[in-house]
């Protein structure tokens, strides 16, 4: 019996010393411990454990000698695990720590870059997703970032690379006003078919995408029986872009594209209905 209550006592004792021994606080080690860990991580393309390294950083030694450097390092670690927001995120914050910095123009590249990548996603990375489907709300945050960082730093080592993306998310813009297009052609919705035309026109009119707008333009208006506008178009468009395939051998505008989409919706609805004989 005293056996038996001396064995229970003894289990007892060993539970409270391993939960007492569990909630001990981790060992902080040497500023300079941590920086090197990370720096070793991220060379090694762990970010995984540079982040770890460099969060404890943070924690520890907010005002050390390495904690601006360390911030630096959060913000690409983050951006390289593919924590786009994170990235976003640690490069607003150093701008807001350091606004001073020598470095500032290079988070303000990251963070232009984060948003830039943000709304395509990991699944358009490795799936043919189109990316010219999605919703483009985080492409004009970008392309704010990136005018912040040509506003403030137009001799930055980074301005090139944030001008052309620029111009990147200008057509991507586009593409996505004329996928827009496409879909409402599919579903006989004209006048919203026109207004996205349009917008391509007055917002975006350096874009590769201005041709199709125009042409579109044209037979939508056409379709609305507003000759006026659709003539005008087609005088945009022979103005602008000469041997366009809407025009046939006699030059005369020949497009069918309002056509040719619904046919491709009919060819849709028809399969699917021969697949549910």
């Amino acid at each position: 019996m005293r056996s038996g209550f001396r064995l229970l006592l003894l289990s007892t004792l060993i539970v409270l010393i391993s939960a007492c021994a569990s909630n001990e606080p981790e060992e902080v080690l040497p500023e300079k411990t941590y920086y090197d860990n990370a720096r070793q991580a991220m060379s090694a393309g762990n970010f995984n454990e540079s982040e770890k390294n460099l969060d404890a950083l943070e924690t520890y030694y907010p005002f050390g000698r390495y904690a601006e450097q360390a911030q630096l390092d959060l913000i690409y670690a983050r951006y390289q695990n593919l924590d786009l927001e994170g990235a976003r995120a640690a490069a607003d914050r150093f701008v807001r720590l350091n606004p001073q910095s020598d470095h500032a123009d290079y988070a303000l590249y990251m963070r232009g870059l984060a948003s830039y990548n943000l709304d395509i996603g990991l699944a358009a990375r490795y799936l043919p997703i189109d990316v010219s489907a999605r919703d483009a709300g985080e492409q004009r945050q970008a392309f704010r970032d990136f005018s912040e960082l040509l506003s403030r730093y137009p001799e930055s080592v980074y301005a090139a690379d944030a001008r052309q993306r620029m111009i990147a998310v200008r057509n991507r813009s586009a593409e996505f006003e004329l996928y827009a297009a496409r879909y409402y052609i599919k579903r006989e919705a004209y006048v919203a078919a026109n207004n996205r035309a349009r917008y391509i026109l007055e917002n975006y009119p350096t874009s590769p995408f201005v041709e199709e707008a125009m042409i579109i333009l044209a037979e939508t208006f056409d379709f609305l029986k507003l000759k006026k506008g659709s003539q005008d178009a087609i005088a945009l468009l022979r103005q602008n872009f000469p041997k366009s395939e809407a025009f046939n051998s006699k030059g005369e505008f020949d497009a069918n594209l309002l056509k040719r989409e619904n046919r491709s919706l009919s060819s849709v609805v028809t399969f699917g209905l021969m697949g549910d004989e």
